[in-house]
Formats: structure tokens, sequence, C-alpha cells
């Protein structure tokens, strides 16, 4: 049987090409209201600050005269004042609008990044570590929230005072505008050499900043084994070193926009000291009136500062476009298992029958070894099946698929009947409980811990599902009883409560098919008891896959299956398979002898 090349991994870091912040507008459209107001603001507040160099010409021109009347001269500054008013009244809106529409796409893209992650395989996540994705979207939606609240809005209103000042500037003297204009293509140079070198460091820096989000992570989830081996320093200088790594790239960032900033200045300042130099000229010779020159300059200063902000916030859309990109790479992202176009139905009421017809099965990260080589089981409904076998036999493997995590490369696999690749994957979990080894237990209460199994389920079903797993007498002792706060990955109880926990879960699913991973391997011997009569009354009329390292667990199974290299290669009861002797008998002896000693 061929095996499958890998999947590839995430494509790198996209390119910081400023069509890539199309993502964002399909999620900014979303929201027409909120956009037109903060565009129609911002077009008032950039048209106001073009008002103002005439009104100060107005002002100039009529309110510094010698013998100006006193009361002729108040409509003007009042006027003037006016102009002020509406700026500060529109740029509070425009504030208020452009930072609502950043904040409410960023929480949207968040939101269709997540809800999209966890539809994925979990291959994509054996390609691509977790801790590095969920690093990743944190730094990157930062970036692009202050893009879309901050960065976007100065760019729009300082390209419209830009083009808007220097069409004033053509009307007040044309002459001292194109003298103004030729210094435009000087600044560019150093805008387009240094834009480059920022763009690349700045790509270095979010890598390093990525780095430390993994870093810590994968850190703090590990803490008990970090402590438990004294290795708090080293951590911390650890840590401490990828700190300085991304300081470093840091400075090299600021240091290029420092250098780009102080060039566009000196270019654009230099320019507008030498326009004003024949302005003065200009103002002796009377081809210019005081007021004239005074708006000039003032428009100059605005268009000066529109293109220097431009430039500033260049950096920032570079940086965006990267960050967009990776988010849109995330989107793109697609399943390999999914549910056909037209998925057949599976059938009611469910029976609980599953069935493995020479299935073949690499995994992506490993394709040259088979986890199943010619797997074939049948399981009846109601009936409970143990998997015993050495590590690597391919118990685990065979959970993964029946829960069609994975597609085999040759066989089939069929539920009720139906095979799994016309049926709606989600359909088929819909009629699986599991109990894993590795208990997972979120960060959340024990009620919302047990209710993940059956969200719909009411307070009392949940009670009566804990009392069953015998986990209601811990419950209730725990400061607020079963609204109690379990911690990160349940750090506030023991490993035999949390596989309790777990246990309550699946019991409150109530599905027809059981999967049960060693569910009582981290119990002590009173627990153990406890939960093993919880079980055998959970598993009458379910059909049930046991998977059992202890085989003293297992040995009221209806059968037991016996696996080695990815192949069943005995199976039978208990008592049977002792009997014939072969892998079964020399594991249960070995486990055994080690009990006795």
């Amino acid at each position: 049987m061929a095996s499958r090349p890998p999947k590839p991994p995430l494509p790198p870091p996209a390119e910081r090409k400023l069509s890539r912040l199309k993502l964002l507008w399909r999620f900014a459209r979303a929201y027409p209201l909120q956009l037109t107001a903060a565009l129609t603001a911002l077009g008032v507040a950039a048209l106001t600050t073009l008002a103002i160099p005439q009104g100060l010409k107005t002002v100039v021109d009529n309110g510094f005269a010698k013998g100006s009347d006193p009361a002729a001269i108040a409509p003007f500054f009042v006027g003037f004042l006016g102009l002020v008013f509406l700026l500060g009244a529109a740029t509070a809106v425009r504030f208020f609008f452009v930072s609502w529409v950043g904040e409410r796409v960023v929480a949207d893209l968040r939101t269709a990044v997540q809800r999209h992650l966890v539809t994925l395989d979990p291959v994509f996540f054996e390609e691509n570590r977790p801790a590095e994705i969920a690093s990743r979207i944190t730094s990157d939606t930062a970036i692009i929230e202050q893009v879309v609240g901050t960065s976007a809005s100065l760019a729009l209103r300082n390209t419209v005072m830009g083009i808007g000042g220097i069409g004033y500037m053509f009307w007040v003297s044309p002459r001292l505008t194109l003298m103004m204009l030729l210094v435009i293509p000087l600044t560019m140079g150093p805008i387009l050499f240094l834009g480059r070198r920022v763009r690349d460091i700045s790509r270095a820096s979010q890598d390093r900043v990525a780095d430390m989000g993994t870093m810590v992570s994968e850190v703090l989830g590990a803490i008990r084994i970090v402590q438990a081996f004294t290795q708090e320093d080293r951590e911390a200088r650890r840590f401490g070193a990828a700190v300085e790594r991304s300081f470093d790239t840091a400075k090299r960032r600021i240091r290029l926009r420092a250098v780009m900033t102080a060039c566009v200045i000196t270019l654009v300042f230099g320019a507008i000291t030498l326009v004003l130099w024949q302005g003065a000229l200009d103002v002796i010779s009377g081809r210019l009136s005081g007021g004239a020159i005074a708006a000039f300059v003032f428009a100059a200063a605005i268009v000066a500062g529109a293109f220097g902000t431009l430039t500033e916030v260049y950096g920032d859309f570079m940086r965006a476009a990267g960050a967009s990109g990776r988010m849109e790479e995330l989107l793109a992202a697609r399943p390999e298992i999914r549910a056909p176009a037209h998925p057949v139905a599976l059938p009611q009421p469910a029976r609980g029958e599953l069935e493995l017809a020479n299935v073949h099965f690499h995994y992506p990260s490993k394709p040259d070894a088979p986890a199943l080589n010619g797997f074939t089981l049948k399981v009846a409904p109601g009936e409970t099946v143990a998997v015993v076998g050495p590590s690597g036999a391919g118990k685990s493997t065979l959970f993964q698929l029946v829960q069609r995590f994975y597609d085999p490369e040759g066989g089939e696999l069929r539920i009720d009947g139906v095979a799994y690749r016309d049926a709606d994957p989600h359909a088929i979990r819909e009629r699986i409980a599991v109990v894993p080894q590795e208990t997972v237990i979120f960060a959340a209460s024990a009620l919302e811990n047990i209710r993940y199994g059956r969200p719909d389920a009411t307070e009392a079903e949940v009670w009566a599902a804990a009392e069953a797993a015998h986990a209601d007498a811990f419950l209730k002792d725990l400061p607020e009883g079963i609204n109690s706060y379990l911690g990160e990955s349940g750090t506030r109880l023991s490993g035999g409560q949390r596989q309790r926990v777990a246990i309550a879960r699946a019991i409150l699913r109530n599905a027809p098919i059981l999967l049960l991973d060693e569910a009582t391997s981290a119990l002590d011997a009173e627990s153990e008891r406890l939960v093993q009569a919880a079980l055998d009354e959970l598993m009458k009329e379910r059909t049930t896959l046991v998977i059992a390292h202890r085989l003293a667990t297992v040995r009221n199974a209806d059968r037991i299956v016996v696996m080695d290299k990815g192949r069943i290669v005995a199976e039978g009861t208990h008592d049977s398979l002792m009997a014939a002797g072969g892998l079964y008998a020399r594991l249960a002896r070995l486990q055994f002898d080690q009990i006795a000693a």
C-alpha cells in the first residue's frame, strides 16, 4: 500500500503587499452606516482643516491692517472660530466611528479565524504548532487593530489634506507651489529604499514576538514540570534571551524608521524654508499680500505634515499587510475531513454498529510507518470490545479513525451501515462519547466542563451524570460546588477527580458508542472500583471500545482484540487468549508478575 505524502504545513508568512489588506475590507463593508459616518466626518475634518489657511488669510488681511474698525473685523474672527469648533466636532466623530469600525473588524476577524481553526483536521495542528498559531493571532490582530483603528484614518485624512493643500497652494501662488513640488521626487527615494528595509525588519520583529508568545505558552503550560525540576532560572534566562533578540530587532527597525523620518522631514521643511525665502521676496515686491503668504505657509505646513504622517503610517500598512496575509492563509486552510456535498443521513434510531474493513493508514508526519495495516474489525451494537497491545500497536490510531479525525488511504469504515466518507463527520461524532487517557479539563466551572458533553443539559442532569461517575461527593465539597472554577487544565483537582469529571461528561452525552481510553488509569483503587461500576452500568446496551493498558480492566469484555504493528493478531475472551498463549498471554504475565512483585 503506497503511503500518501505528508500534508504541507502552513505557508511561510505572506509577502507584504497592500493588496493583502482586501481581507480587512471584506469585514469592514459589513458595517456601511458606521463606515459612511466615519468617512463623512473624516471628509468634513479634512476640508475644514484646508479651509483654515483661507480663514487665516482673511483674518490677517482684514484684521491686522492699520486703522481697521474693531466691529468690522469681528465677523472674520467669529468665522475663524466657527471653523475651529467644526474641526473639533468632526474630528471627535471621526475618531469614534473609525475606532468603532477598527475594533469591530478585529473582533470579527478573530472570531472568524477561531471559528475556522476549530474545523481543521488534527493533521493541520501536527504540522503547525497551536501555540505559535495562537501567538500569531494575538500579535497579528493587534497590528491590524492599530492600522484599521488609527493608521487608516490618518492615511485617508492626510491624503485628502495633502492633495487639497497642494490645490489651495496652486490657487494662492502657482510659482511657489511648483518650487515646493520639486522636492517631492527627492523625498520618494528615501521612502522607497528605507521603506523596504523597514518592512523586512518589521517582519523579523513580528516573528520574534511570536516566538516569545510561544515560549510563554509552553513554559506556563508545563509550570509543574518546570518547578519540579527547579528550572525556573533557566527558563527565565531563556525567555530573557528571546526578549533581547526581539529588542535588538526592534532597535534596528526603530533606527531605520528614525532615519527615514529624518530624511523626509529635512527635505520637506528644507524646501519650505527655501520657498518662504522666495515668498518673503514676493511680499516685499508686492506680488503677494501678508495674508496670502501666511495662508501659503500654513497650507504648506499642512501638506508637509500630511506627507510626513503618510511616510510614518506606510510602515504600519506594510506590517498590517503581512499580518492580514497570515490571517488570510489561516482562513484559506481547508480541512481534508469534511462533509460531502450531499451527505447520507445516518439511520434513526442509532444502533451503534461499527465496521472497519481492510483499513490501511499512515500518519502524514510518518509516511513510511504504517499505523494500521489491513485492519478489519466489526463491532455489533451493544458489544464491548477491549483493544490491547504493546505501545505503537495502533490502538490510539483506531480511535482516531473511528472519530474520523483522519481518513484511511485504503479500506472503509462504516457506522450503522453508512460509509464514513458518505456521512457528515459532525453526525458521526454526535454518536460517539469519548473518555481519553489524557483528561482534558477546560478553564471553566465543573458545571461547564461536564455540560460540554451536552450543552443543553439541565443542572439536574449534570448532577445525575456526576453522581453516576461518582464525582458528586468531591464536587459538593468545592468552595462553590459544581459552579467552582477548576483552574487551567483542572489544576484544582486531583488526577482521579479530573478523570471522573471527564467520565461524567461522557455519561451526560448519552451517545450510542463509547470510546474509553483506559478510563480508570488515573484512579486509586477505591475510585477505580466506584468508577468501574459506573462504567459497567453505562456500557449496558451501548457499543463500547476500550483501550486497556492494564489487562485486569478488560476481563469482562465481550471480546478482546490483540493488536500488534497495526494488525489484529488474536481475538477472543481473556481465558481463551490466555490458554492460546501468544502476545496477550505474554503481556498479561508481565503485568501480573509486576503486580505480584
